[in-house]
C-alpha cells in the first residue's frame, strides 16, 4: 500500500473557505438518490451543458472519489486487512438460519391465504345480507304500496254511503276534523250529516293517497309499481271529483266544517291551485260579474264606463261579506292550510280577468286622467287585501305571486309616464321656443310671487304638475324627480342661450332657435327676465313651498332619500342663480352703448380751442346726455320689478362702465392735444431760430392744450354732479379719481370738488 497517495486537503480562499471544487450545476448528491437516472440527467443538463465539460467533470469526480476511498483504507487498513480472518464460519451459521425461516415463510403464506379466503367469504355473506335487505325493503314497500291502493279504492267505494252515526265516523276520522271556532274536531256526538263525513273521509282518503304517492316516487321503474299506476291514477281520479264535489257543497253551504276538511285533503294531496280554481269560479267569479259586465258590447255601446273606483268599493264590499270566512279558516295557526293563497289566485285573480274582458279600456294610458285615477283605486285595493294577510312573510308571498305579477303588469305606468313627460317638458319647450311675452296678473293669483313672463309661468306650472295628485305615480317618483330637474335645467339653458347670443349678436354670428328671444326683445324687458329668474329661484330654494311640498309627498322614505331630493334640487338652481350677473350685463351693457354716442361729442373739444383764444366757461352739452341712458332706464315704468339692491347694482355697474370708457377718450384726447402742442411748439421755436427772432413765450399764454383741459374739467365736474343726481358719489368710482387726475388743475389734484 505505499503507492497509496494520502489525499491533500481541499484548497481553500484568502480567508480560509474552501473552494467550490465543482461549477454550480454539477450536485454529486444526486448519484446518490434512490431514484437516480443516468440517462435523464445526462439528456437533462446537455441542455444547457457541453457533454465534453460533462466528461470531464465526471472524470474529476471519479478521481476525487478513488482519492477519498484511498484516504478511508489508509486510515482503517489495520481493520480491513484483519476483515478476511474474522469472517470465517459465516457460511456455516448463515446455513443453519436458513431452513427455519424458509419455514416459516411458508407458515405466513399460508395464514395470509386463510385470512383472505375468509374475508371474501364475509364480504360475500355482508353483500347477500344487503341485497336480502334491499329486497325486502322493496318488497315492503311493494306491499304497502299495495295495501294503500286498496284501501283507497275501499274508502272511495264506501265514500257515497258513509254513515252519518257517531260510531262510524269516530273509526275513520280519529282525531282529525274540523268544529267550534274552526280550530277543533268536530263533535261527532250530536251525530254528523252525510257532507262533513264525506269531507273527513276524504281527508283520510288524500292523507292515503299521499303516502302513495310517496311510495310509487321510491320505486319507479317496476313492472308491479307500473301495473299499479293506472288503478292509483283511478283512484285519483274518484278523488278529485269526490273533492271537488264536496268542496262545492260545502262553499254552498257555507259549512266552515266540510270546507276546513276539504282543504286539508286538498293541503294534502298537494294540490292547493284546484281549490283556490274551485273558490273562485264558485263563489267569487258570480259575485265580479254581478259588479263589472263582461259583455263587450255593452262596454262600447257606453252602458258601463272605465272607472273602477266605484267597482273596487263593491267587491271590497263582498269580499268582506261573502269570502272573508275562508280567508280567516285559511289563516288558522297550526292548521296546516297557509299554502293557500286565496287573495291571489282566487279573489285578484278574478278581478283581473273581469277588468280585462269587461273595461278593457280602464288600464289604457292613453286616458291619463282615467288611468290614473284607476290605477290609484287598484292599489288602495291591494291594500284592503294585504289588509287580510296575517304576517309580513304572508304580504311577502301575496306579492310573490303570478297573479299579483300579472295583475301589475297591466298597469303600463312606464307609458304614462312618457305620455306625461311629452306633455309636461312639450309644453315648457313649446313656450321657450316662442316669443319673450309678457304673463297677465291674473295668471300669478296662486303663485307665491307674480311672475311676469309666460315661461316662467309655464316652468312653475310644469313643475307642480310632476307634482300634483293627478299627475304623480308614487312608485315613479323618481322619474318625475328627473323630470323635475330637467324642466329646470331647460329654463336655465334657454336663459343661457339667449343671453350668449345676445353678448355676440355684435359679431354678427348665427344663433339657435331658442335664442332668437334675446335679441329681439328691447333691453326694458331684460327687467321682466331678471325679476322672474329671482322669483323661481325663490321659490325652489328653501325659503319656497316647492322643496317642502315634494319632501310631504315623499315622507314615507327613509331621511337620507328626502336629503338627496332636497340636495338635488337646491344643486340645479345653481346654475338658474349664476345667470343673474349675465343679464344684469346685458342691460348695462346695453344702456352703455347709448351712453357712448354722446360721449363720442367729446372728440370735437380739441377742434374747439385748437388755435383760437376763446376759453371756457362752462361745461360742454353732450355731458347732459351721457347719463339720460341711464336716468331713463331707472325712470322707466317697469323698474319698480327690480329689487332695491339690482338697482344699486343697475346703478353702479353702468356708471363704472361709462365712467371708465369716459377716462379713456378723455385720456386720449389729452395725450393727442399734448403731442400736438408739442409738435407745433418744436416747430414754432426752430422757425423763430431761422430768422434770429427771439423764442422766449410769455408764462401769460394760455397752451391749446390747457384750455382743452379746463374744458374737460368743467365736464367732469358737471358729469360728477349728474352722477350725483342719480344716487353715485363720482369720488367712489375708481376711475372717476384717474379722470379728475388727468385733467384737474395741479392745485385742485388732491381736492375732488364739485
Amino acid at each position: 500500500m505505499a503507492d497509496l497517495a494520502v489525499a491533500a486537503p481541499p484548497p481553500t480562499d484568502l480567508f480560509g473557505e474552501p473552494i467550490e471544487a465543482h461549477p454550480p450545476w454539477f450536485k454529486p448528491d444526486s448519484f446518490l438518490r434512490p431514484d437516480f437516472d443516468p440517462d435523464a440527467y445526462v439528456a437533462d443538463l446537455r441542455s444547457y451543458v457541453p457533454l465534453d465539460s460533462l466528461a470531464a467533470e465526471l472524470r474529476s469526480h471519479l478521481a476525487s472519489l478513488r482519492a477519498e476511498l484511498v484516504g478511508l483504507i489508509n486510515r482503517d487498513y489495520a481493520d480491513f486487512v484483519g476483515l478476511s480472518a474474522r469472517l470465517k464460519g459465516v457460511d456455516a451459521a448463515a446455513a443453519r438460519m436458513r431452513p427455519p425461516l424458509a419455514e416459516l415463510r411458508d407458515k405466513v403464506a399460508s395464514f395470509r391465504a386463510a385470512a383472505a379466503a375468509g374475508l371474501a367469504a364475509l364480504r360475500s355473506g355482508l353483500e347477500q345480507r344487503a341485497a336480502a335487505t334491499a329486497a325486502r325493503e322493496l318488497l315492503e314497500l311493494l306491499l304497502d304500496t299495495s295495501h294503500v291502493v286498496s284501501k283507497v279504492e275501499k274508502l272511495i267505494k264506501e265514500l257515497p254511503s258513509a254513515p252519518s252515526d257517531s260510531s262510524n265516523v269516530e273509526a275513520v276520522s280519529g282525531d282529525k276534523g274540523y268544529s267550534g271556532n274552526v280550530a277543533t274536531p268536530p263533535n261527532m256526538d250530536d251525530g254528523t250529516d252525510v257532507r262533513e263525513t264525506q269531507s273527513i273521509l276524504l281527508e283520510r282518503i288524500a292523507s292515503e293517497m299521499n303516502r302513495l304517492k310517496f311510495y310509487i316516487s321510491h320505486a319507479q321503474n317496476l313492472p308491479f309499481i307500473e301495473n299499479m299506476e293506472k288503478r292509483a291514477q283511478g283512484a285519483t281520479k274518484l278523488l278529485d271529483g269526490s273533492l271537488e264535489r264536496c268542496f262545492v257543497d260545502g262553499l254552498e253551504h257555507r259549512d266552515d266544517k266540510v270546507i276546513y276538511n276539504c282543504l286539508r285533503a286538498y293541503a294534502a294531496i298537494d294540490n292547493t291551485s284546484s281549490a283556490e280554481e274551485i273558490f273562485r269560479t264558485t263563489v267569487v267569479s258570480p259575485l265580479i260579474q254581478k259588479i263589472v259586465p263582461q259583455n263587450y258590447a255593452k262596454v262600447v255601446a257606453g252602458v258601463s264606463s272605465d272607472d273602477l273606483e266605484d267597482d273596487y268599493e263593491q267587491i271590497m264590499q263582498c269580499v268582506e261579506k261573502d269570502c272573508k270566512f275562508i280567508l280567516e279558516i285559511s289563516s288558522l295557526a297550526n292548521s296546516g292550510l297557509h299554502v293557500f293563497d286565496f287573495l291571489a289566485n282566487s279573489i285578484l285573480k278574478e278581478v283581473h280577468l273581469a277588468i280585462q274582458k269587461g273595461k278593457p279600456g280602464a288600464t289604457s294610458p292613453g286616458k291619463p286622467k282615467q288611468f290614473l285615477k284607476n290605477y290609484k283605486a287598484s292599489l288602495r285595493f291591494l291594500d284592503f287585501l294585504e289588509g287580510y294577510c296575517s304576517s309580513k312573510p304572508a304580504v311577502t308571498k301575496f306579492r310573490s305571486e303570478p297573479a299579483y305579477a300579472d295583475f301589475m303588469r297591466q298597469w303600463h305606468v312606464a307609458v304614462y309616464f312618457t305620455l306625461k313627460f311629452q306633455d309636461i317638458a312639450g309644453g315648457l319647450d313649446s313656450v321657450l321656443t316662442a316669443t319673450i311675452t309678457p304673463a297677465g296678473m291674473h295668471d300669478n293669483q296662486a303663485k307665491p310671487q307674480t311672475l311676469l313672463l309666460k315661461q316662467s309661468v309655464k316652468l312653475l306650472e310644469s313643475l307642480q304638475a310632476c307634482w300634483s295628485d293627478d299627475v304623480l305615480v308614487f312608485s315613479h317618483s323618481d322619474k318625475f324627480l328627473r323630470l323635475s330637474l330637467q324642466l329646470i335645467s331647460r329654463y336655465t339653458t334657454w336663459l343661457s342661450s339667449g343671453l350668449a347670443a345676445r353678448k355676440a349678436s355684435d359679431g354678427g354670428s348665427s344663433s339657435p332657435a331658442d335664442a332668437e328671444w334675446a335679441l329681439s326683445v328691447p333691453v326694458e324687458d331684460f327687467i321682466y327676465v331678471m325679476h322672474d329668474v329671482n322669483a323661481v329661484i325663490s321659490e325652489l330654494l328653501e325659503s319656497g313651498q316647492f322643496v317642502e311640498h315634494v319632501n310631504q309627498l315623499l315622507a314615507s322614505c327613509p331621511t337620507e332619500v328626502l336629503a338627496l331630493v332636497k340636495h338635488s334640487i337646491l344643486q340645479a338652481v345653481e346654475p338658474l342663480k349664476e345667470l343673474l350677473p349675465a343679464i344684469m350685463n346685458v342691460m348695462i351693457m346695453v344702456i352703455v352703448k347709448r351712453s357712448n354716442e354722446d360721449l363720442k361729442h367729446l372728440k370735437g373739444i380739441t377742434a374747439t380751442y385748437r388755435m383760437t383764444n376763446k376759453l371756457p366757461v362752462r361745461h360742454s352739452p353732450y355731458v347732459s346726455g351721457i347719463l339720460h341712458p341711464l336716468k331713463v332706464f331707472l325712470e322707466g315704468d317697469r323698474i319698480h320689478y327690480l329689487s332695491e339692491d339690482d338697482k344699486a347694482k343697475l346703478r353702479r355697474g353702468s356708471t363704472d362702465k361709462i365712467t371708465s370708457i369716459y377716462y379713456d377718450m378723455v385720456s386720449e384726447v389729452v395725450t393727442v392735444a399734448r403731442k400736438t402742442e408739442s409738435s407745433l411748439q418744436r416747430l414754432r421755436q426752430g422757425a423763430q431760430r431761422r430768422v434770429g427772432a427771439n423764442t422766449d413765450t410769455s408764462d401769460n399764454i394760455i397752451s391749446d392744450t390747457d384750455k382743452i383741459c379746463m374744458q374737460l374739467f368743467l365736464d367732469i365736474q358737471e358729469y360728477a354732479r349728474n352722477l350725483r343726481a342719480i344716487g353715485i358719489d363720482a369720488r367712489e368710482i375708481e376711475t372717476f379719481r384717474a379722470l379728475w387726475q388727468c385733467v384737474a388743475p395741479r392745485d385742485k389734484q388732491d381736492n375732488i370738488q364739485f
